[in-house]
């Protein structure tokens, strides 16, 4: 079987257009200027199955954030219940930098983690705030800026 002979097109391949330009200068640009210098304010993880998985997960997360070499805190915002002082010791978290807050009175759990941000006296502040809306993501995003904090927040589903 033949096929009949195509014409001769004169194309580059895909490649070749961006070979043919030197690379250097774009080495020295990736080089020069790192990714994310700076850690992002804000992070959230979701978390979806049952407690006691979700909180296998979330252990060694909390254990090196417990570990930081920051003298701050590491502050937890109305964490679930089933993270007590006896689950804190047996995931090995570092007791001795960690806080755990609740809200008072009319105060929310947002209030309070916006508030711990803003002090600056926490390295991460950690909240299970759920749902998040995009106000309150950029109220926590513009408090650990003030603070220079991280704010993590955990989605348990």
């Amino acid at each position: 079987m033949q096929f009949p002979h195509a014409p001769q097109h004169t194309q580059l391949p895909l490649f070749e257009a961006f070979m043919a330009q030197p690379l250097v200068p774009v080495l020295q640009e990736v080089i020069e200027s790192p990714w994310g210098i700076e850690p992002e304010a804000f992070s959230e993880l979701s978390l979806r199955g049952a407690a006691g998985n979700c909180l296998n997960l979330l252990a060694p997360i909390l254990r090196e954030l417990s570990q930081d070499q920051d003298a701050r805190w590491l502050t937890l915002i109305a964490p679930p219940a089933s993270v007590t002082q006896a689950w804190l010791r047996d995931a090995g978290l570092n007791r001795e930098r960690i806080l755990l807050l609740q809200p008072r009175g009319t105060q929310s759990a947002q209030q309070l983690t916006c508030e711990a941000l803003r002090l600056g006296r926490s390295h991460t502040v950690v909240s299970w705030l759920n749902p998040l809306t995009a106000t309150a993501r950029q109220q926590l995003i513009s408090a650990a800026r003030i603070g220079d904090a991280q704010s993590l927040n955990i989605r348990l589903g």
